[in-house]
């Protein structure tokens, strides 16, 4: 059959592709908000497509899923469901939780929490324009809100994305300190641990045919990031939480990609706290303990022992 080359029929044809515009338009949701896409500069005020921005949507789209999933499934009290991002920078997943999911009800908070009074600023502002009245942002540190009685002692969903190196522990803090039904985390540049390989490099390497998996700087790297996270993992277990991790979006947008949701279940998991335990002493960073894993059930045995034994489950924060 021959093949149809008419200059008007290609014209024709060219035409009926959708632009990338109309493509980005239709993935949004019913009733989602441009003026807001605009506001955050994922669309132009003349209404064309940012492309970077779209890659920000996209993978904030994808964690809004999760997200969403968890507050459909929990109970909604008398002043409805809450919801903190932590190192909310411009609050870009903030705004699109509140468009998607609270702008239609009466009750409920999304929480913003970011150090940059300059960031916080301009959102309150931005919420104020749209008639986002359920948003609420404070200017300080993690740590900081943790102790801040004027935010709700229980928070339902805590989420934290690509929050940097120990940022992300601060977040799993915070989400026990607020007895979170759902954590839902994208870790980011995690250097602490990498950092304590890299101190007892020599030891272990003398110590143990284990220690090559840390010789080389950049083996050191990615071995104290996987680490890291299943520590984190770990972590969640022993305080209650059952964890599932998994991929945020396609490599292609992002190899910022590790997502850990973690739900409570109120059942703490000894093995885990275990598990834990020994792998500080296996890795020689068991000055961890002290600083990032702190409310692990209290009475543990020394380190030193090859078996460490928890013999007690008596954590204020553990006993929700």
């Amino acid at each position: 059959m021959k093949k149809n080359n008419h200059p008007e029929r290609q014209k024709s044809m060219a035409k009926a592709k959708p632009s990338p515009l109309d493509e980005f338009i239709a993935e949004l949701r019913p009733g989602q908000s441009l003026k807001l896409l605009q506001a955050l500069h994922i669309l132009t005020r003349e209404g064309k497509l940012n492309q970077d921005s779209r890659r920000k949507l996209k993978q904030i789209t994808h964690l809004y899923q999760f997200i969403e999933k968890a507050l459909l499934s929990l109970p909604e009290g008398p002043n409805g469901l809450s919801v903190a991002d932590l190192g909310a920078g411009k609050s870009y997943l903030g705004f699109l939780i509140y468009d998607l999911f609270f702008k239609n009800k009466e009750q409920g908070q999304m929480i913003g929490i970011e150090t940059r009074l300059e960031l916080v600023e301009k959102s309150k502002q931005l919420a104020q324009e749209l008639g986002f009245k359920g948003m609420i942002f404070a200017d300080k540190s993690v740590q900081d809100a943790m102790q801040d009685a004027s935010l709700p002692s229980q928070i339902d969903v805590v989420t934290a994305l690509h929050a940097c190196d120990s940022a992300t522990d601060d977040a799993i803090e915070f989400g026990l300190i607020k007895k979170a039904k759902y954590m839902i985390l994208v870790p980011c540049c995690q250097a602490e641990v990498a950092a304590n390989l890299r101190q007892n490099r020599a030891l272990s390497v003398a110590k143990s045919s284990l220690g090559e998996l840390w010789r080389h700087p950049l083996h050191t790297r990615e071995l104290g990031s996987q680490i890291t996270n299943v520590l984190r993992c770990l972590y969640l277990e022993a305080c209650g939480y059952q964890v599932t991790v998994t991929e945020l979006v396609g490599w292609e947008h992002s190899m910022k990609n590790e997502l850990i949701v973690a739900k409570y279940t109120g059942q703490k998991k000894r093995s885990s706290a275990v598990h834990l335990l020994e792998i500080l002493q296996q890795f020689s960073i068991a000055n961890l303990l002290t600083t990032r894993f702190k409310r692990l059930p209290s009475a543990i045995t020394t380190l030193g022992a090859q078996e460490p034994l928890l013999e007690s489950v008596d954590s204020p924060v553990l006993a929700q």
